[in-house]
């Protein structure tokens, strides 16, 4: 999503005053050494190998990182064996969306299968998943998940997935949800703009943080500012690399490299010690996303 006319503006400007060399468009690229590029490698190699429950989102994490680092044949010889034993449909459909962003498309029919299912333990992540590859799988059975409002994750996920197909009622109620008081509404609203959303949704953005009902939540705000261009947002991104909660680094970490920040470079090469098996696979992530 381009930025503002505003951040194109500013952000080149507050980039450069934290020590960051930027483009004409305020997005900046990373150049790796070698062993840091190794380094941030073999983090997803053995992170998408991890398993057990506890592994198995970052594991998804990794696959995701090693596909948007180029190795997508890589992502799918590690991750398709999961599918003949793991029958968890939240789980299948982690599997099936990597393999998917990773150029299985057949895979797709998992996620409808699950999208449809009268089980609706995957439902929210079937319509999450669709959403992040760009696909609606049942357009009758996403529109059904749109309008029940029993469960505002799932009606989010679809309203998203139909939205970013061009649905202008699905993107408004993304946008009155954000104004709202439900704190999953505020939350998952604001990360679904942060991709979606437009200049119009900053100042809308911006009114939440004051308010946010927990610190997770003003993080995703934060970030979804910075994916828009934000200079503030990304500021905040910025510092959100160094909070003590592991949660907020790796959400940081993540948006690091889908909002360009490249400023945050140093930061990103000095949590792949993390602690934090997620945050050290984020972070790997954006790494190499920022250096392609």
């Amino acid at each position: 999503m381009k930025p503002s006319l505003l951040s194109l503006i500013l952000l080149p400007t507050v980039m450069t005053a934290v020590g960051c060399k930027t483009n004409e468009l305020g997005r900046g690229k990373a150049t790796l050494s070698d062993s840091t590029r190794q380094q941030a490698l073999e983090i997803l190699r053995e992170g998408v190998k991890a398993g057990g429950d506890a592994n198995f989102w970052p594991a998804m994490h990794a696959a995701e990182g090693l596909t948007l680092a180029g190795y997508g044949d890589e992502t799918r010889q590690a991750i398709e064996p999961r599918l003949a034993t793991d029958q968890d449909a939240q789980h299948r459909c982690g599997i099936a969306r990597e393999l998917v962003r990773a150029g299985d498309k057949s895979k797709l029919s998992i996620l409808t299968g699950v999208l449809t299912s009268p089980d609706a333990y995957g439902h929210v992540h079937a319509a999450e998943s669709l959403f992040k590859v760009y696909e609606v799988g049942d357009p009758k059975a996403m529109r059904a998940h749109y309008e029940q409002t029993a469960n505002i994750k799932l009606r989010l996920m679809a309203a998203a997935a139909l939205a970013r197909q061009g649905d202008l009622d699905a993107i408004a109620t993304i946008r009155e949800t954000l104004r709202g008081s439900d704190p999953n509404g505020i939350q998952i609203s604001a990360w679904i703009l942060g991709q979606i959303g437009s200049a119009q949704d900053v100042e809308p953005l911006r009114a939440r943080i004051q308010d946010a009902p927990s610190p997770i939540i003003r993080a995703y705000i934060e970030h979804a500012l910075a994916m828009l261009g934000d200079p503030d947002g990304l500021v905040a991104l910025s510092r959100n690399l160094d909070s003590d909660d592991a949660a907020v680094r790796t959400y940081a970490a993540n948006f690091a490299g889908e909002a360009g920040a490249a400023f945050t470079q140093p930061k990103l090469e000095k949590m792949l010690a993390d602690p934090n098996a997620d945050a050290r696979i984020r972070a790997a992530q954006s790494l190499l996303f920022l250096a392609k």
